[in-house]
């Protein structure tokens, strides 16, 4: 049995769908929210944090937006898919990453009226024990920053792979250009 682009596309936005709610439910369940807990100290910890924000916590508060925005890139994205490789493999895994994560992160906000973090690396400052840290993440968070990744990769191999003009080509082009203002002047 052979996939098609669609098909694998939904398999593989389906595969994230499941990972990143299946890992959303474990936080849920066993972190409270807020709360935390170290896997390498100073350096990487699960949390329990909500984002009603975009990446970065950007437009922090406007959940609903967000949700709506996701909707209509879902959208967009899916009904203008054979502008980003959808033909090739690499395309339809760049694809398909970013629909299961949009999904992902589209339930969260409607069911918890906001996006569930909780991947958080960190480093703790000398002298202070003050905490810098790498905004925190999701499964669906790193599914759609490599997909969007993977169709920039994809996108400049292929400009890489078009065939530059021959000076041939060129001449013929300057030729036709030349001969175009007397084309005008004689039209028969």
């Amino acid at each position: 049995m052979t996939l098609g682009p669609t098909k694998r596309m939904a398999l593989i936005g389906l595969a994230i769908l499941v990972l990143d709610q299946f890992t959303k439910f474990i936080v849920v369940k066993h972190l409270a929210f807020g709360g935390e807990k170290i896997i390498i100290d100073g350096f990487f910890k699960f949390v329990h944090w909500g984002n009603t924000g975009a990446a970065w916590s950007l437009f922090r508060g406007y959940n609903a937006v967000l949700a709506i925005v996701g909707l209509i890139a879902l959208l967009v994205l899916f009904l203008n898919r054979h502008h980003f490789d959808s033909h090739t493999i690499g395309g339809q895994v760049a694809l398909g990453l970013v629909f299961g994560g949009i999904v992902g992160n589209l339930i969260d906000r409607l069911r918890f009226d906001h996006v569930v973090d909780f991947i958080y690396f960190y480093l703790v400052r000398r002298g202070t024990g003050a905490e810098v840290g790498f905004p925190a993440f999701n499964v669906a968070d790193s599914a759609i920053c490599t997909g969007v990744a993977l169709m920039f990769l994809l996108s400049w191999r292929s400009e890489e792979e078009k065939p530059l003009p021959t000076q041939t080509q060129l001449n013929l082009g300057s030729e036709d250009l030349m001969r175009e203002p007397q084309k005008r002047a004689n039209p028969d």
